[in-house]
């Protein structure tokens, strides 16, 4: 576990989601995550699933956040730390529009 949040909090809400989302697809599909630690967030969309929604749809967030927080945390910190350093790196570079003469055909 980690001494702080490790995914930083910086920017609107749905940078934050779709961040969240591309970490937790990662993390998924990384080897090194331990298969029953994957359990979680599969548990929270099969809760989400289940035909029977007493409470109501709040409950419904509130679980898919909670399994995908806890997805995170429950994670080894240098295998999040290293999808997330990879999220967030830019690539320098330049670009410049092609007219159409200039397209090779």
């Amino acid at each position: 576990m980690s001494d702080g949040p490790i995914i930083p909090s910086e920017g609107n809400f749905f940078e934050n989601i779709s961040f969240r989302l591309k970490l937790i697809f990662r993390l998924m599909l990384d080897r090194r995550v331990n298969p029953l630690i994957k359990l979680i967030p599969l548990g929270a969309v099969a809760y989400l699933l289940f035909p029977f929604d007493i409470p109501g749809p709040v409950d419904d967030l509130a679980i898919l956040w909670g399994g995908a927080y806890l997805f995170i945390e429950m994670c080894p910190q240098e295998i999040v730390q290293e999808h997330v350093d990879e999220l967030e790196s830019v690539v320098e570079g330049k670009f410049r529009e092609v007219t159409d003469d200039e397209k090779d055909d």
